[in-house]
């Protein structure tokens, strides 16, 4: 079992569905990863970047505002209430998607300092693909 079937969806609709090696959250109480086959648990999701590694070694980036993640040996299930997939096939739609997370992230308002380092993240990550 090399790869683990990823689902993010929210109020709107699926974000993203496909296989991932390894899968980065930001849980409540801190970052962390599942691989394939990983214990089942139930997790609490902050405002953060939900890091996606391919099989092909290539990360996708999901921005999120809050949700819960329900994890098992086959399956991650991510239920966010705002999600923005960052990414896209031109400079023009990376940039757009890198302007709609800010905003998803921003509307928060809780915390600016880590609002700022998740939006530095999502730059950074969605720059590297530009």
């Amino acid at each position: 079992m090399d790869t683990i079937k990823l689902e993010i969806v929210s109020p709107i609709g699926p974000v993203f569905n496909g296989e991932a090696k390894s899968i980065t959250m930001p849980g409540s109480e801190g970052e962390f990863g599942v691989l394939p086959g990983h214990a089942s648990l139930l997790a609490l999701l902050k405002a953060g970047v939900i890091d996606i590694e391919k099989s092909n070694g290539k990360h996708e980036i999901v921005a999120i505002n809050w949700g819960y993640a329900e994890v098992d040996e086959t399956k991650v299930t991510i239920l966010a209430d705002g999600a923005v997939y960052v990414g896209g096939d031109s400079e023009s739609e990376i940039k757009e998607s890198i302007r709609k997370a800010k905003e998803l992230l921003e509307s928060i308002g809780s915390d600016s300092v880590s609002i700022a380092s998740v939006v530095a993240k999502v730059e950074q990550v969605a720059k590297s693909k530009i």
